[in-house]
């Protein structure tokens, strides 16, 4: 069955239409590197082809090596042809939008290279009409954040500037990971508020500029079935799966620092907890959503040692195929201790004390190598009393299931019970399923794209603020803590192609259910 009535937020689509995006330099830190050349070159293609950009918008790529104007603008053509969503190149829309692109070689920790930096944006500011407006996007390592935010400030671009009849503004939009731990991170805000202020930071997390994620809100709050029924009365469980098949790829001493549970859980997965589990805010503005998300982390009790080690599994991949592939296990990829005790699988199970979800168990997962690339939220409801089919077997039928799909395959289903047809009451599950592909017609915007616009746009909205990112960390420092009290040697293996450890299934068996099957 297919459903084609799920539409995108009206509200935040109508003030996207009722704003647009005024004449503004993005500068890229960074620009030489992956994530410009996978996801903010193309992204920024595919918003131009789509006319929400002004013909005065301006790219200046920044990074550390000697790149000529025309070399930057090459190897953006290139990014495009190879990754961009719509691809190849148009010649006639890059040749105008082309024109906006330069590059400044700037060393991260010279501040006279800044100086440099700010005559070239004052120069394009008058010769292309940007009146002073810079996006400061910094695609570095975080190591750089304090450095480059401190830099900005002491050339004079960090500050608003006040013209006769215009105010110009300044932004800085960092990425993940804001921190490695709440002391980190609460340092790493210190640096960056000595420069800007909190209203100028936007911490990008990729996850909230997916549709679906977005659609959670219209889900809940623009349809009169199912805010009805969304807590603890009728919602049994709720299970969030992160899943990748892929491992380290070249990341050994990254994942080192990192493992699962500070890669995933503490930005991606909280951010897919809260906005399931939060409050309807008083209005779509930023702070409003945001205040709500705040609530739903802070009322997630405090995790003891003990908790932890009831609550939480940890995992490693071991070596074994992957379809017909070889899979070098975790403890032998390059750049990874061969005793770490790093997981690259974890599950929790976590608890809201709040009025809606007072006893409603929320399970966590995600891993690398397992069976299979997906992201998927999963509301279990609690089952009817069968009492009119005893005899038919009903009673093995599976429970309602509301299913939201990140990725891939953006979609929302429904698992129900129907009868087979028949003279005999058989009972059976099935799916009524929403694809944004099939059911718009058209393809769903990619993350950056939202979130690049929103950023020109000043709307916080899907970017994490600093509180969010404090109480985030408190429950990933507990975990933390806890294991580390617990002193494993070594963490439980599993195998390639797997769904991780099979005491993550202990963890939800013992409660009498089971894992989604994906």
């Amino acid at each position: 069955m297919s459903v084609a009535t799920l539409a995108t937020n009206p509200l935040r689509e109508g003030m996207r239409h009722a704003r647009t995006v005024e004449p503004c330099v993005v500068v890229i830190f960074g620009a030489t590197g992956d994530l410009t050349h996978r996801k903010l070159i193309p992204a920024l293609y595919n918003l131009k082809l789509e006319q929400p950009l002004p013909s005065q918008f301006t790219v200046v790529g920044v990074a550390r090596r000697p790149f000529t104007h025309e070399q930057f603008r090459e190897q953006a053509k290139e990014s495009i042809n190879t990754f961009s969503r719509r691809r190849p190149v148009n010649p006639a829309v890059w040749e105008s939008f082309s024109k906006g692109f330069f590059y400044h070689q700037v060393r991260f920790d010279q501040q006279e290279d800044y100086e440099s930096l700010a005559e070239l944006l004052r120069k394009l500011d008058e010769e292309r009409g940007t009146n002073g407006n810079h996006i400061f996007y910094l695609a570095t390592p975080p190591s750089f954040y304090g450095t480059i935010a401190d830099n900005l400030s002491a050339s004079g671009l960090a500050q608003r500037e006040t013209g006769e009849q215009h105010q110009a503004w300044s932004r800085i939009i960092v990425e993940k990971p804001f921190g490695h731990d709440l002391p980190s991170a609460l340092a790493l805000n210190r640096e960056l508020n000595k420069a800007f202020s909190e209203s100028q930071i936007y911490r990008i997390d990729h996850y909230l500029g997916k549709e679906t994620v977005q659609n959670i809100m219209v889900l809940r709050f623009g349809n009169g079935i199912f805010e009805p029924i969304w807590n603890r009365r009728y919602v049994d469980n709720v299970q969030i799966t992160v899943a990748e098949n892929i491992g380290l790829e070249s990341r050994g001493d990254y994942y080192e620092e990192a493992g699962a549970t500070r890669d995933m859980m503490q930005n991606h997965m909280m951010q897919l907890l809260t906005l399931v589990a939060m409050e309807p805010p008083v209005n779509f503005g930023a702070d409003s959503v945001r205040d709500e998300k705040v609530k739903v982390l802070r009322a997630i009790p405090p995790l003891t040692d003990v908790d932890v080690a009831n609550e939480t599994i940890r995992g490693q991949y071991g070596s074994g195929m992957m379809g017909s592939e070889p899979v070098t296990g975790y403890l032998h990829e390059e750049g990874v201790s061969p005793n770490s005790r790093t997981e690259t699988y974890v599950a929790a199970k976590l608890l809201i004390d709040s009025w809606r979800w007072a006893g409603v168990p929320f399970y966590l997962r995600t891993g690398k190598r397992l069976a299979k690339r997906i992201t998927e939220i999963s509301i279990q409801f609690k089952r009817p009393p069968y009492l009119l089919f005893r005899g038919t077997q009903a009673d093995q039928m599976q429970p309602n299931v509301l299913s939201l799909r990140i990725q891939p395959n953006e979609g929302i289903s429904l698992l129900f019970s129907a009868k087979v047809p028949g003279q005999e009451m058989v009972m059976r599950s099935v799916s009524m399923d929403f694809l944004y592909g099939s059911s718009f017609g058209v393809e769903p915007p990619e993350a950056y794209e939202r979130l690049l616009l929103d950023g020109m746009l000043g709307d916080s909205t899907l970017f994490t603020r600093i509180d969010e990112t404090e109480e985030a960390w408190k429950l990933v420092d507990s975990l933390e803590h806890g294991w580390a009290e617990q002193n494993l040697k070594s963490l439980p293996q599993y195998e390639p192609g797997t769904w991780g450890p099979k005491e993550a299934d202990s963890l939800i068996e013992r409660d009498g259910r089971t894992w989604r099957r994906l």
